[in-house]
């Protein structure tokens, strides 16, 4: 049986396949097709829905990885599909390069985190598939496919594909030299927050912030780069424990303890709200991009995620916080809060065509979370909203066909380099229908 990272989302597949190589996976998908199973492709399993469940075959890529070549004059790499992105980083490092931005987990794989449009925050940076510049995936002929010299629309289409086009064995990425960062983390007044939100927006490379439903303060954090970095986890305390005191005492040991008890006692919730906020401390780190940018999450949760206009996040997460309250649901977990340029590269890019805040709702694991999510997404729809291709969601295709401009291009590419379904599932067939 596979389960994912929450462990709330399992399937006993038929196969197991790991393939170690390109021409695996090409006889992988042709012994599928050949048997009339379904495939399905998966990495770390940090998507929270049934993105890749299947009682077909189940393609693993964790033996896919590494880095396949440098090119310093064109500024890109070409990398293993199934590498995670903390091992990425580190290859990156050596060689005096790094990804532009980053989200705030480095756990998923390559494949998992761009074929979702996984995204950090910054007002000026894309989602993590804008940084793709070409793609090889398997299709379900068995062939291999580079999607740049595929034809009109099919690297567009492939930046992110949510799975369906094919088993992605490669990226061609586009990355910057080494940098360093100076991030701060405070409380800070939730009123003050918003009503200097573009302020904030502005005039950070990178800020967010995150806002426990009943609590008035939020924890904003800001990072910006800098030229001459101080020493790392710079502060009064020594670096390593100031760094277990930060990260994981504080942001994950306490959180957990507080989201237990609010879920053995509901009734305390708001108060344990209040006191996680409470707990929080001004603190800064230095070092290189993907050390600041990237916290360890040990928490378990599930999540929601839309994409929304930059100019409706105001109204939209005053209006997400108040349902919590008139309906007396019971949230022990906060609101995350970020920001994304617009993206043209990808057709099924959540931020297409507008610069974008993303609102994320999360749910403590083992605590019911159906009722707070539709209100979460009724709301986001009421704003034009977009769902995170990896988080939870209940829009059927006929839906999603009215909040991308560019969706019968998509599904014309779909069409095309899997018209039998291949590497359809219940949750493909969902969102892009039959």
């Amino acid at each position: 049986m596979w389960k994912n990272w929450v462990g709330d989302q399992a399937c006993t597949p038929a196969n197991l396949v790991q393939p170690a190589s390109v021409e695996a996976v090409q006889e992988s998908v042709r012994e599928a097709a050949r048997q009339g199973r379904g495939i399905r492709v998966v990495g770390a399993g940090h998507s929270f829905g049934d993105n890749v469940l299947t009682s077909g075959d189940l393609l693993s890529l964790d033996r896919l990885s590494g880095l396949l070549g440098v090119d310093r004059e064109a500024g890109t790499v070409r990398v293993a599909a199934g590498t995670r992105l903390r091992d990425l980083n580190r290859l990156l490092d050596g060689h005096g390069m790094a990804l532009a931005n980053l989200g705030d987990i480095d756990s998923q794989s390559v494949a998992g985190a761009i074929s979702t449009a996984t995204h950090g925050t910054g007002r000026s940076l894309g989602n993590l598939a804008t940084f793709v510049e070409d793609v090889e995936l398997v299709t379900a002929d068995g062939e291999v496919l580079q999607a740049s010299t595929a034809g009109p629309d099919v690297l567009s289409a492939a930046r992110v594909s949510v799975g369906a086009l094919g088993v992605v064995t490669a990226y061609t990425l586009r990355v910057v030299p080494a940098f360093a960062l100076h991030g701060v983390q405070e409380p800070a007044s939730l009123e003050e927050t918003l009503g200097r939100l573009d302020e904030h927006v502005n005039g950070n490379d990178h800020f967010e912030f995150f806002t426990f439903p009943h609590s008035s303060t939020v924890l904003a954090k800001r990072t910006n780069r800098v030229t001459d970095p101080v020493p790392e986890n710079d502060g009064p305390a020594p670096g390593r424990l100031r760094s277990y005191l930060e990260g994981e005492l504080l942001e994950n040991t306490a959180l957990d303890l507080v989201c237990r008890l609010g879920r053995a006692r509901p009734g305390l919730i708001p108060r344990l709200n209040r006191l996680a906020t409470d707990l929080v401390t001004p603190t800064s780190r230095t070092g290189v991009s993907h050390e600041v940018l990237v916290s360890k999450r040990s928490v378990r949760f599930t999540e929601t995620e839309w994409a929304l206009p930059r100019e409706a996040c105001v109204e939209a997460l005053t209006e997400m916080r108040r349902l919590v309250t008139a309906r007396g649901l019971d949230v022990n977990f906060p609101f995350e809060v970020r920001f994304v340029a617009g993206d043209r590269d990808s057709l099924l890019s959540p931020a297409y065509d507008r610069e974008s805040c993303y609102i994320a709702a999360h749910m403590y694991s083992g605590m019911p979370w159906q009722e707070f999510f539709t209100a979460v997404q009724t709301v986001a729809l009421s704003y034009g909203g977009r769902p995170h291709w990896g988080k939870r969601h209940s829009l059927s295709a006929a839906q999603l066909a009215e909040l991308y401009p560019r969706w019968d291009d998509f599904q014309r590419v779909r069409r095309e380099l899997d018209p039998a379904g291949l590497f359809a599932n219940d949750h493909v067939r969902r969102i892009f229908g039959a």
